[in-house]
């Protein structure tokens, strides 16, 4: 196990999350915390950081980061304001997916401020529409959006420079898995589809899924 000294450092964080393997995210969550000691990096020193490549359609370093999770935010918040919209749920599961879309809007604030605070500009909200024809398809579209959002999250957390910016996303990451377990419960299906370790998912792979429901 690397010590909380080599956590802190950009290269050892990322060898240490590539040779962890299934414990990316016990690892980005050490990086992100530290022992206290040392010199951290500031959410401003990350903002012209080279960052992950696969995000550079977003911006630079972290602000490419940020508003690629901003942009699937964007999508979930959408999606959950369309679903209580559509007449199809009632009770206690309505009032679910009205805190579900609460949540994915207050992701949104976050990370446009987060955005700004690096200097960046907040990618734009794209135009989406969601097949809503039943309340189980709902449920399956949702499950599929919620654990795809995780994914994503866990998939960047080795590219992310800021400690900040880290936790702050691991903190997102946590809640779209909380909302993936309560939907793959009301499915029927396993709260732990990937098992005991969880399976990030790269950019193309995400972009690719949700590209059925943009508009234009």
């Amino acid at each position: 196990m690397a010590d909380s000294k080599q956590l802190r450092d950009p290269v050892s964080r990322r060898r240490f999350l590539a040779v962890g393997g299934g414990s990316t995210a016990l690892a980005a969550f050490l990086a992100a915390c530290g022992d206290g000691g040392g010199t951290t990096t500031t959410m401003t020193d990350s903002a012209g950081s080279g960052g992950a490549g696969e995000t550079a359609q977003f911006g630079k370093g972290d602000v490419g980061i940020l508003n690629y999770a901003l942009t699937l935010e964007y999508l979930e918040t959408a999606f959950y304001a369309d679903v209580v919209k559509s007449g199809l749920f009632k009770g206690a599961e309505l009032e679910t997916i009205r805190r579900f879309g609460r949540e994915e809007a207050e992701h949104v604030e976050a990370l446009t401020a987060a955005v700004k605070q690096l200097g960046g500009k907040p990618a734009p909200e794209p135009k989406a529409e969601f097949p809503l024809k039943s309340a189980k398809a709902v449920l399956e579209l949702a499950g599929t959006v919620e654990n795809l959002g995780a994914a994503a999250y866990l998939g960047q957390a080795p590219n992310i420079k800021s400690p900040e910016v880290l936790a702050s996303a691991l903190a997102i990451h946590s809640v779209e898995g909380r909302h993936a377990a309560v939907l793959n419960t009301l499915l029927g299906e396993s709260i732990t589809p990937d098992g005991a370790f969880a399976k990030p998912a790269d950019v193309k792979t995400v972009l690719k899924s949700v590209e059925p429901f943009l508009v234009g």
